[in-house]
């Protein structure tokens, strides 16, 4: 049976690693990137360049979108020449994205009313899991959605979660990135008090990271902290968007996460400085400096 042709909208840090592996595991791939440059690479490799969302996912099976924000992904799928505007009925459309659960419902209805399967499947990991094919998907809709988009979904993670429908991904990624963003904003707090301390770092940092606190992610954001190499691989702006739509989510329900909005305030202080382009654990830089 030949593979389901695929459309991947997004090659940003994390789009370019999973259109990457969905390439190299043999599926025909479209792909759209509003900078065309960044799609250059995946040319070379085989993949069509489409100039629009809708060209991209006229002819595909599974069109999955992995962008910034609600904005970015409304642009790619109901703006002008978007792609759910060319998606042929039965097309499996998937929202990759971090995104509301407001937005995923609505383009799930959406989709719905195109005659199109939806799911909402946003990953847990960084850019390296992407380009390793070692993502973790979350997945909110039907069980036969999942199904036709499975073989494409493993190719470029390791876990495939199906969560509940339509908006029980979206809601799993915004807590799991909020207590992810409280966990690096407290260990910015944590490195500034030990540095000014006069404590010495490494020893410190050892019992934390080899400890009860000692977290895969609290690992890695101290040895990037550690190193001031803030090259990156998840945006600090992007986890202050995370922190402020899980806050909204959690209104929703009646629960106050007085911890995410804490950490929030620590991620706009450091977008303040500049550092909005930075990886994530930047934010311990404004805190050295006060």
């Amino acid at each position: 049976m030949s593979k389901p042709r695929v459309a991947f909208l997004g090659l940003g840090i994390m789009g370019s690693g999973m259109a990457r592996r969905i390439l190299d595991a043999g599926f025909p791939l479209s792909v759209f990137n509003r900078n065309p440059e960044k799609a250059a690479p995946l040319a070379s490799a085989g993949a069509t360049v489409a100039s629009s969302p809708g060209q991209a996912a006229s002819q595909a099976d599974i069109i999955i979108s992995m962008v910034a924000d609600d904005l970015a992904a409304r642009a790619v799928w109901l703006g002008r020449d978007g792609a759910l505007s060319a998606a042929a009925p039965g097309a499996v459309c998937v929202e990759s994205s971090t995104a509301t659960v407001g937005w995923v419902r609505e383009l799930a209805a959406a989709a719905t009313a195109r005659g199109c399967e939806f799911l909402d499947a946003p990953v847990t990991g960084s850019r390296s899991h992407a380009a390793a094919g070692e993502l973790r998907f979350l997945v909110g809709g039907s069980p036969a959605a999942l199904e036709r988009a499975t073989p494409v979904l493993a190719a470029m993670g390791k876990t495939i979660t199906h969560l509940g429908p339509s908006g029980s991904g979206a809601l799993v990624k915004l807590i799991n990135n909020f207590v992810c963003g409280v966990q690096v904003a407290s260990l910015a707090e944590a490195v500034a008090m030990i540095e000014r301390s006069g404590l010495d770092r490494d020893r410190a940092l050892e019992v934390l990271t080899m400890g009860a606190p000692g977290s895969p992610l609290l690992k890695t954001i101290a040895a990037r902290m550690t190193a001031a190499d803030f090259t990156p691989n998840f945006f600090l702006k992007l986890m202050a968007k995370d922190l402020g739509y899980a806050i909204g989510e959690g209104r929703g329900l009646s629960v106050e996460l007085a911890t995410a909005a804490a950490a929030l305030g620590d991620f706009k202080g450091a977008i303040a400085a500049g550092l909005g382009e930075k990886d994530m654990s930047a934010v311990v830089e404004p805190m050295r400096r006060r």
